[in-house]
């Protein structure tokens, strides 16, 4: 026997790693959301336009413009929604409206608040 036939070749270790398995994160079940409310608005006939106008800059942070254009159309059909967001927040807007104290822009002071509610919207 040869030297050559007794020397065996190494062949070199084939290392695999073995596969990280992603640890999947447990389904969560999505936040129901609640419905978006709406604060609207209602005309009367004695309450007026500069006290609406002051209210809503006041309550809703709103320009004079975009006031003035909520109050015509409350005037012309009747209603409008003035806000739109969570249940929590509409009450309060309706509260801060109801709240605003007497129209003192009127002939005679109007010591009733402006007709105000909440109401769910579609969606959510």
């Amino acid at each position: 026997m040869s030297d050559e036939s007794q020397t065996a070749v190494a062949e070199p270790e084939t290392i695999v790693r073995p596969q990280r398995r992603r640890k999947s994160k447990p389904q969560r079940s999505q936040p129901k959301l609640l419905p978006p409310y709406a604060v609207v608005v209602h005309d009367d006939d004695v309450h007026t336009f500069e006290y609406v106008i002051e209210t809503f800059m006041k309550v809703f942070g709103y320009s004079t413009e975009k006031s003035f254009i909520l109050a015509n159309t409350i005037h012309t059909e009747g209603r409008a929604i003035v806000w739109t967001g969570p249940k929590e927040v509409a009450e309060l807007k309706r509260d801060l409206i109801r709240s605003a104290g007497p129209d003192l822009h009127a002939e005679k002071t109007v010591n009733f608040p402006l007709g105000v509610d909440i109401e769910p919207l579609p969606g959510g």
